[in-house]
């Protein structure tokens, strides 16, 4: 047989192999236009396909492995095969150092395939397991993600559903909607449809470093030109943390996350100065469980890919305790919080813009906490204990002595609990022009750039319960 009646054949072979699919439509819209080049085409499982598409490709530049679930083969049923082909571009990204994107759509395991079914379902989780803070991983859950792969898209580091796609362990009316995944923290983003999940993933990847080793990606950016506002937000004590980060961060570069799982801490990835960041912003009032694992949770991905995290700090503290709930469950996820926040060596910069009461201000941003450097504006208020508490002990007498309480607690405040008191003890760094909020920090991680810690050795540290 002659040269070209081999490659006519070959052609033949891939054409029949690689028929149009969600799957493969799907995989064109997160590479760049023509440089997905697919793996094992021409893999089979019980007569048909894999029931997956692999392969790699570029995401504005940058080698990414993929992999897309095609339920348009025997509803994309895990198997075997299905696995082997997910596990080489786990094993890929590893020699290559390069991100994952999964993007789930599958039924489940191939019942026929029985206990095989469950080792390809082990065999996955443990690559994606291995790979964790290695590579930035992304899942799409583009339909539906059921069983042992709800595990394994969970494990990633971002999550973005589709508003139409389904999430869960065990089949229960109603209960594994995309609604329900960001309420509890499992979905970080939920789009209108795949599609929009798709580019919302691939705008993740972009901004993470290609592996925990690499440096970050440089931006074009421009300034929001909301700088000047800083000014009348410090002095009126009002300003929404979504807000504050649109001021301070490169226009239109945040991407929120876990919006839905708790509204009492704003989190984000965005750039400042054309450089990724993570950011952490609380709200003004108390930091509940939730707050407290969702800043967490950012705190460490950013730490795992040295990604730099700015906290903006306006708090009252811990919640006492929250209904329905021991009073001293706030006790562990405070301690969780902190422990997270001391262990990251990433660049850690803090920016104290109102409240800063006691052992949030500790966990957060103090230099207990490894803040590299902390900033306050002028309206912050740094206290041990709340300013009525701490101005009833300290200056209660007062009170009788043609003074209120409330005269004696902004004496408090003013004084005691001011920012310049704070820096002239050592407990902040400066304080400075809310409206230079944003030259400074682009300063300070310029400053940080190089930072490098070496912790004591060990394998890891233990979070509280």
């Amino acid at each position: 047989m002659s040269a070209e009646s081999k490659m006519s054949l070959l052609a033949s072979a891939r054409e029949k192999a690689v028929v149009a699919s969600p799957a493969r439509e799907r995989l064109a819209l997160l590479f760049d236009e023509g440089t997905f080049t697919e793996l094992d085409a021409f893999a089979k499982a019980a007569g048909g396909s894999a029931g997956v598409v692999t392969g790699y490709g570029a995401v504005e530049g940058t080698t990414v492995f993929a992999f897309a679930q095609d339920k348009s083969d025997a509803n994309g049923a895990v198997g075997r095969v299905q696995a082997a082909k997910i596990k080489k571009v786990y094993d890929l990204a590893v020699k290559t150092g390069s991100p994952v994107v999964g993007i789930y759509d599958s039924f489940g395991a191939a019942l026929t395939e029985g206990n095989d079914a469950l080792a390809a379902y082990g065999e996955m989780l443990l690559c994606g397991n291995s790979l964790s803070g290695v590579v930035p991983q992304v899942s799409v859950v583009a339909g539906v993600c059921a069983g042992c792969a709800a595990m394994l898209a969970a494990g990633a580091d971002f999550v973005v559903m589709s508003k139409k796609a389904e999430l869960f362990l065990t089949p229960a009316k109603g209960e594994g909607t995309a609604d329900n995944a960001a309420k509890a923290g499992v979905a970080h983003i939920v789009e209108k449809d795949a599609d929009a999940a798709i580019a919302k993933a691939r705008h993740l990847v972009s901004m993470m470093p290609q592996n925990n080793l690499s440096s970050l990606p440089i931006f074009d950016f421009a300034a929001s030109g909301l700088e000047a506002s800083l000014t009348a937000a410090c002095e009126s004590g009002d300003i929404k943390a979504a807000d504050l980060v649109k001021a301070v961060f490169d226009a239109d570069s945040a991407v929120e996350l876990l919006g839905g799982f708790d509204d009492s801490v704003y989190t984000a990835m965005a750039t400042l100065g054309g450089f990724t960041c993570g950011v952490v912003a609380t709200e003004g009032g108390a930091l509940n469980a939730r707050s407290c694992a969702k800043a967490a949770r950012l705190m460490q991905v950013c730490d795992a890919f040295q990604i730099p995290v700015v906290t903006f700090v306006n708090t009252c503290g811990f919640q006492a305790g929250e209904s329905g709930h021991n009073p001293l469950r706030m006790v562990r996820e405070a301690a969780k919080l902190a422990h997270v926040y001391a262990e990251a060596t990433t660049p850690k910069i803090a920016v104290v813009t109102g409240k800063a009461y006691g052992p949030a201000y500790v966990a957060m941003a103090g230099k207990n906490a490894g803040a590299d450097l902390v900033l306050a504006w002028p309206s912050a208020v740094i206290s041990a204990l709340k300013p009525e508490t701490a101005a009833a002990i300290l200056h209660g007498d007062d009170v009788t002595k043609n003074k209120d309480m409330a005269a004696v607690t902004a004496d408090y405040i003013a004084g005691e609990a001011s920012p310049y008191q704070a820096s002239a003890d050592g407990t902040v760094d400066d304080v400075i022009d809310p409206a230079n909020t944003r030259n400074l920090l682009i300063s300070a991680l310029d400053m940080l750039s190089g930072k490098r810690v070496t912790k004591l050795p060990k394998k890891h540290g233990n979070l509280p319960l």
